[in-house]
């Protein structure tokens, strides 16, 4: 029987999936991974992932969780059932998004986390989603939550992350793609380039959604995710 393992995004946790948990196919084992809570680099996130859960594995990651899903396929492909990549990006990091990430990192480093992400939690979600003060405040805890320890060696991660495109294209397991259509965190292209390297990938867009899927359009995510996970269960 596959096992599901849920991997959430940058600073996140097991809340970032609350409300896909009821849309669940019930004959899957589901686990939500710490590992990036856990290691320094995407390649031993990924490793740890592969290592703390046995057997075959379908990978449902979300952004940073997407990165760490598709370098898991690159070490153990044969033990990939499935891969669902919501809001990721494939490519390196950039000149630009690196010195961005290093500004942010002194300003954690000088005990001003809170500014830092209410600043920007504005850019995770659509303009319509932005003007919910409380959903805006869910992920602003949720991100603070994590620690500034945490916000510091996970953006490292992220700066230090391999390219994961050189391997798509060899990938055979089942592999969803979803993306809102004005992500300004991933762009719409990194999840289009991933859905053209992956053979027989399906792209899905998220109309009037930013980077935060799960959480901006719960229902839409789930009767996409849901019934695509199905068909990748045992039946009970």
């Amino acid at each position: 029987m596959p096992r599901l393992v849920l991997l959430p995004g940058l600073a996140c946790d097991e809340r970032l999936w609350e409300a896909q948990r009821p849309a669940l196919p019930p004959t899957l084992d589901v686990h939500v991974s710490d590992a990036h809570m856990r290691h320094e680099r995407i390649e031993t996130m990924a490793a740890a992932v592969l290592r703390e859960h046995a057997g075959p594995l379908i990978l449902c990651g979300a952004s940073m969780g997407g990165m760490i899903a598709m370098e898991a396929a690159r070490q153990a492909p044969e033990r990939i059932a499935g891969l669902a990549l919501l809001g990721t990006n494939a490519r390196p990091e950039t000149p630009e998004m690196y010195q961005l990430r290093e500004s942010a990192i002194e300003l954690f480093e000088r005990g001003e986390a809170r500014d830092v992400i209410e600043l920007n939690a504005g850019f995770a979600f659509h303009p319509t989603q932005a003007g919910d003060a409380a959903l805006v405040g869910r992920y602003v805890e949720l991100v603070l939550d994590a620690g500034a320890q945490q916000l510091i060696r996970q953006n490292r991660a992220l700066m230090q992350r391999p390219d994961a495109r050189p391997h798509l294209a060899s990938l055979r397991c089942p592999v969803l793609v979803m993306c809102g259509d004005s992500d300004r965190l991933t762009p719409p292209e990194c999840s289009r380039e991933i859905a053209q390297t992956v053979p027989q990938a399906e792209l899905v867009w998220v109309e009037e959604c930013g980077h935060m899927l799960t959480m901006e359009k719960p229902a839409f995510v789930n009767a996409t995710l849901g019934p695509w996970l199905q068909r990748l269960a045992p039946t009970a």
